[in-house]
This record gives C-alpha cells, structure tokens and sequence, in this order.
C-alpha cells in the first residue's frame, strides 16, 4: 500500500512527523511536503515558476523506512508532484493520501482557506482516497498524542467506508480530553475584521490578517464546531462538487 503524506505547515513540524511514523504501519510511505510553511494556501497551484522536488534522509526523525521530498510548491502541487513526477502519471499507485496533522483547526469555512485540506481536494480530484487531520491548536510544540492514537482507528474506518470519487474526509481534534468521535457537517461561519492595518518606515500602509471567527449556528448539535467545542473528533465528508443543488 503507497500512502501519500503532505501538510500546509512545511516539512519537519511536529503534525507531519507524527502523522507520517503513524502511518509506516499502514503500508510504504511517501512524504512530500512544502520546505516551508504554505499555511492558507487552499487548493493553490504553481504556475508561474519551476518547482523542484529534493530527496532527504528521514532517519534522524525515526522515518528511515520512509521516502521523502521536500518541494518549493504548494500542498496542492504535492498531489500533482507524486501523481506525476513520482508514478508517470499512474494516480491509481497511490492508495491514499493522509494530510496534516494540521496545526489549527480546519473546520467550518476554515476548509476553503487550507492547504491541509486542498492537498486532500485535490487527491479527490484524482479519485485517490484522502483524509485531512487537523488539531484544534496552532502551537507547534503542542501535545498530539492524544490524536495520534486514534489517528489508526479512524483510517482503518474511513478506509473501509470506500471513499466515493470526489470526496474526501475533514478530521478535526479537539483540545485535551476526547470524550469520542462524531459523523458532522460543516458549521455555517464566517471570519470578520480580517485585516489589521500598519505604517512601514516609509509611510506606507500594509496589512496583517487578524480576524474575528463568527459562528451563525452556535445551537446546532450536529456541526464540527459543536463537536470540538464539546471535545469530540470531528469527521465530515468533504465533496469537490460545489454546485448548489437547492437552486438548480
């Protein structure tokens, strides 16, 4: 079995070792991952410059057995990179992709802002099954164990659950105790007072993104964000089809 791994926050951060040593028991992993942060990147693709892909050795991080690029692209042009600079072209070598583990939540609206999550879009795309595993916490050094040991579980389950073409599933955890999982949906959302404004030494104004995160359902029971709020993983299938149905 050829797993694929990939995140947003750059090779080397604690969510990707972690998911990629969880995953040798899986099968024969591949890690390609951004050389540096591409957090925001959403399904993202380079196409006004060359990427490269460069091989390095895993064994100081205990990935000796494992196969491993680092690219100057997006986690989107991972997917692309290993379909076709890694397998000629043959999407169907690769038996699954594992995105994360995401530093930060990725549910609600947040899943059309991240990398971790275009990277698994993308493997939708392609019909290759995909999952993206996000913590509901942006510290680096924050403790993942807690979502390591039901990271086998829940990819056993999803696996078994024959992943449909164009689809594929968003896992978010919660903070400390996890009481159990939930099957949810995406929580209707929106992020507001996004930009912070500055003055550089020149006299120029620039912005930072700050934000305020506006929940427009926070009595819902069957949402990501209930789910997490109440320390429950969150599972939601997650579709490339856009299209609004209701209005057809």
């Amino acid at each position: 079995m050829n797993i694929l791994i990939t995140n947003d926050d750059g090779w080397g951060t604690p969510g990707i070792l972690t998911l990629a040593r969880t995953m040798l028991a899986f099968g024969h992993v591949i890690v390609i991952a951004p050389d540096g942060p591409r957090s925001g990147a959403g399904a993202c693709i380079t196409v006004n410059k060359p990427m490269y892909l460069t091989r390095i050795d895993g064994a100081e991080h205990g990935l000796s057995e494992a196969e491993i690029y680092t690219t100057n692209g997006t986690p989107a042009d991972c997917i692309k990179l290993a379909i076709n600079a890694l397998f000629d072209g043959d999407e169907s070598k690769i038996d699954l992709v594992v995105s994360g583990i995401n530093h930060g939540t990725n549910a609600s609206i947040n899943v059309i802002y991240s990398g971790t999550m275009g990277a698994c879009l993308v493997a939708a795309e392609h019909g290759i099954p995909a999952i993206g595993y996000s913590y509901d916490d942006h510290a680096m050094d924050v403790d993942l164990s807690n979502a390591e040991k039901y990271i086998p579980e829940i990819t056993r389950h999803l696996l078994e659950e024959k992943m449909p073409y164009g689809v594929c599933y968003n896992v978010n955890f919660p903070v400390g105790a996890i009481e159990g999982i939930q099957w949810t949906r995406q929580s209707r959302a929106h992020w507001t007072k996004e930009l912070e404004p500055h003055t550089d030494a020149e006299g120029r104004t620039y912005y930072t993104l700050i934000g305020t995160f506006i929940n427009h359902e926070p009595d819902a029971t069957d949402t990501d964000l209930h789910a997490l709020a109440n320390h429950y993983i969150s599972i939601t299938p997650t579709s490339i089809d856009l299209t609004a149905y209701q209005l057809l």
